[in-house]
């Protein structure tokens, strides 16, 4: 199938770019490359440098006429949605709105959508949390993650397309940026390595559902495949691991000692999250296969290996 991936030179998005060059199809990567990088891209994939905010969006869609489009790309930091709610919102519901528009014009049929577990529920009473909890999102981001997936699922209703919305928990792994906020395995990794301090916001007892990339690249393959398969589907282990927790598993794995600092609480930011994923596995055929050890191991090889 020829298929379409926002965001494809990103984290998650090259990881996913992989996978579907590894099932077989024709791939193209459509990324603006403000986080995303060059030489994340699968060499059998295409690459287009684009905002899907541009007007010339329509006419490389229409160039490219894929069958189904993974939808990636994002603003995903939770502090610049807070700091800057109009950006957020330009980006994640009329990036959407253009990128779904396009879909239209082409005929496409199946939309995979990559949004947010912790930041869509918000703090919950039930963790770890279902698909039918009602979305509290805190930060204008989890404001507008939830409504791309109210756009998607208007849209698959009116032209008669079919829209899989992801739920992801915290996804880690290879190629992660150490330089944002989002990825503080990648944060922390890098400055264990490299022999700095790591700062933690808070007491470090927040918890956090940790998915390995590779098993978030698996299940969206799945829900390629699936084609009976729509609505919210969350994506992650079910286990809450704290922020103090981590930072002790990657010095246990390493040999070596990791200074902390603490700092205040950041404003948005959830105190508990894990996600039931109940539903992917009956949905899917999904289960998350890499335990954060062994995921763990994983990052820490690929940050030593550059």
């Amino acid at each position: 199938m020829r298929i379409v991936v926002t965001g494809g030179a990103g984290f998650i998005g090259s990881h996913v770019v992989d996978r579907m060059v590894q099932d077989a199809h024709e791939v193209t990567a459509l990324d603006d490359l403000s986080t995303g990088r060059r030489e994340n891209v699968n060499p059998a994939a295409r690459l287009h440098v684009v905002d899907l905010r541009a007007p010339e969006l329509g006419r490389i869609m229409d160039a490219i006429r894929p069958g189904a489009v993974i939808h990636l790309a994002a603003q995903a930091a939770v502090s610049r949605s807070v700091a800057d709610p109009v950006f957020d919102a330009s980006v994640n519901v009329l990036g959407m709105l253009n990128l779904l528009e396009a879909c239209r014009a082409v005929g496409v049929r199946d939309v995979v959508y990559i949004s947010t577990g912790g930041a869509a529920y918000g703090d919950t009473e039930v963790v770890p949390t279902p698909e039918t909890h009602v979305p509290r999102p805190a930060s204008p981001y989890g404001v507008s993650k939830v409504a791309a997936e109210l756009y998607l699922d208007c849209w698959a209703g009116l032209h008669g397309a079919r829209g899989v919305s992801l739920r992801l928990a915290n996804v880690y792994g290879p190629r992660q940026n150490p330089e944002g906020e989002a990825g503080v395995v990648a944060i922390f990794t890098r400055r264990l390595l490299s022999g700095r301090a790591c700062t933690i916001n808070g007491d470090g007892e927040q918890t956090r559902d940790y998915v390995y990339v590779g098993d978030v690249a698996d299940a969206v393959a799945r829900a390629l495949a699936s084609a009976d398969v729509t609505g919210e589907v969350n994506i992650g282990t079910g286990v809450e691991t704290s922020v103090n927790d981590l930072a002790n598993s990657l010095v246990a794995i390493e040999g070596r000692s990791l200074a902390i600092r603490h700092a205040a609480e950041r404003p948005g930011e959830l105190r508990r999250n894990a996600l039931a994923v109940d539903k992917a596995a009956r949905w899917l055929g999904w289960r998350p296969s890499v335990t954060i050890a062994e995921g763990l191991k994983r990052t820490l090889y690929s940050f030593k290996e550059g």
